[in-house]
């Protein structure tokens, strides 16, 4: 299948990976592109390891499986470098994004050998700093499409403030600071 770019996001119950990666893939969706946004779970319970997938293609997708060979990887909680395999089966050509203060060469060793592109973004701050609170979701989402490429980045700017603008329908004083930690996000990603 040509054009098929295959994503598996990591993170922690509450995190918001499983919302970021469906919003992912409504956005692809919304530029004509043929999607799948899925989580996994393990125990359902907040803060237990949560894993959840995107495929997003130019053409129907006709595989119905987990991703085992993805083209990118986020990790939304830096502290799973420590219990998961986050590189596994993760493509040399492909990128890993991760949740940290960190810059990609003080990751790169907690990495399993992975040899592909490292990319780093303070989510914390950035969430903080707009949002008041901590929600790695929305910098971890901008991340991955400056990352990855998979659309334009004003198409995605725009199709999220209509996305945010449904969403948040009963509280829309929220919509300015989820915006401005996407355009924030979108431009400062280390590594690239």
């Amino acid at each position: 299948m040509s054009n098929l770019i295959e994503i598996r996001w990591h993170g922690r119950g509450g995190q918001g990976a499983k919302t970021a990666s469906l919003l992912l893939a409504d956005a692809a969706f919304n530029t004509g592109k043929f999607i799948q946004g899925f989580p996994e779970y393990g125990p359902e319970r907040m803060g237990a390891p949560i894993t959840a997938y995107n495929r997003i293609s130019d053409e129907r997708i006709t595989i119905h499986s987990n991703i085992y060979e993805p083209d990118y990887v986020v990790v939304v909680d830096d502290t799973l470098l420590e219990s998961v395999d986050v590189t596994a089966g993760l493509k040399e050509s492909g990128a890993i994004v991760i949740n940290t203060e960190k810059t990609p060469d003080e990751v790169r060793p907690l990495l399993k050998g992975y040899q592909g592109k490292v990319c780093t973004i303070d989510a914390r701050t950035i969430s903080i700093d707009t949002l008041g609170k901590y929600f790695p979701n929305t910098p971890m989402l901008a991340a991955i499409v400056k990352v990855s490429g998979i659309m334009d980045e004003e198409d995605f700017l725009e199709d999220m403030v209509t996305s945010f603008k449904h969403k948040f329908a009963k509280k829309p004083e929220v919509i300015d600071g989820n915006m401005e930690a996407l355009r924030r996000s979108l431009n400062e990603v280390k590594g690239l």
